[in-house]
């Protein structure tokens, strides 16, 4: 399987957390938590869409500021969800800052600010043409447990015990649709935009019927045709189970916090989980509410992830990070 979702540790397992991941195909990237991010280009923070923040401790946030500032002027809309109390932290974050000189910028920045509470989540809409002042403010549908959903994929989310309410994540890719492209070939067609729309459709969910503009060669002269989806659908598209990605920080470790995170992110391809502690520290990671490597490498394993990756780790350990990564392993090899 060709992977859509190309995820990547901004500062790595010693630093702020921060998980990138870029959508290929697509220009757009999300971005699970926001510690210090001045090591990704512009570029990359421009395409950023959507941030999920797990909770607001400053390792987990300081980042923000540095995004503020490269979306500013740009026609942008940057989505950010977080726990309980996150859009007074966003707005103080923002009044933080005079505005006297924005409504000159050619384009606002504006803010989607989403709080989530556990039976419930709260939309708010920020501009900076306005100085970021709250313009809408509304209780939206209950929570189900799904944040946000696009076409091709969903971002769910479940809520752990650091002492305070703290978010963990999961990108699902809906379905993965291959190109098969010899079937292509032998239809005597070529790639070209319209794939694009064959594969929206599919995920639109729509009838076999629906006609799908195609492009191919005959006897050397570009020529358009209309196939329908349910025939395309057969020849050249093969339908895979789609990629999945969980996000895993900060939390104690009990029986509640082991079901929920299993039920997030079960069989997931790539699971990056906190690992602040050793065993032998096990006490010390309780009291501050973290996951012991050998903890989080237990998660895993019962909940039959495909790769297990490591970070968070306290700076207690910079100097032997390894000793964590293989307990961590360890476990999640012998559960």
């Amino acid at each position: 399987m060709n992977p859509v979702f190309h995820p990547q540790l901004v500062n790595g397992p010693l630093g702020d957390p921060a998980l990138y991941i870029d959508m290929k195909f697509a220009q757009q990237a999300i971005l699970f938590d926001l510690g210090e991010i001045r090591s990704l280009t512009p570029r990359k923070i421009l395409k950023i869409s959507h941030v999920f923040i797990s909770h607001t401790h400053m390792d987990h946030f300081i980042g923000f500021d540095h995004l503020l500032r490269i979306c500013l002027g740009r026609p942008k809309v940057m989505n950010l969800y977080g726990p309980p109390d996150f859009l007074d932290q966003v707005k103080n974050k923002v009044s933080a800052y005079t505005w006297n000189l924005v409504e000159n910028y050619p384009y606002p920045l504006e803010l989607m600010v989403v709080e989530v509470h556990p039976d419930r989540i709260k939309t708010a809409h920020l501009r900076s043409s306005t100085g970021f002042k709250i313009e809408s403010k509304k209780e939206s549908k209950s929570f189900n447990g799904i944040l946000h959903e696009e076409m091709s994929f969903l971002v769910r989310a479940v809520f752990l015990d650091h002492k305070i309410p703290c978010l963990a994540f999961a990108l699902e890719e809906k379905f993965h649709l291959n190109i098969m492209k010899t079937e292509l070939d032998k239809m005597g067609l070529i790639k070209g935009p319209w794939l694009r729309e064959l594969k929206e459709a599919v995920w639109r969910g729509e009838n076999e019927r629906f006609p799908i503009r195609t492009f191919g060669y005959t006897n050397g002269k570009l020529k358009e045709q209309v196939f329908s989806l349910g025939t395309l659908q057969n020849r050249i598209l093969k339908i895979t189970p789609g990629q999945k990605i969980g996000y895993v920080v900060d939390t104690i470790y009990n029986e509640d916090t082991q079901e929920a995170i299993k039920n997030l992110v079960s069989g997931a391809d790539h699971l990056f989980i906190e690992t602040a502690f050793l065993e032998e520290d096990g006490q010390r990671a309780k009291e501050k509410y973290h996951l012991t490597a050998r903890q989080a490498g237990t998660i895993a394993g019962r909940a039959g992830v495909k790769r297990m990756i490591p970070f968070h780790v306290s700076p207690k350990y910079s100097l032997e990070p390894n000793r964590i990564f293989q307990e961590a392993l360890l476990a999640f090899e012998k559960p």
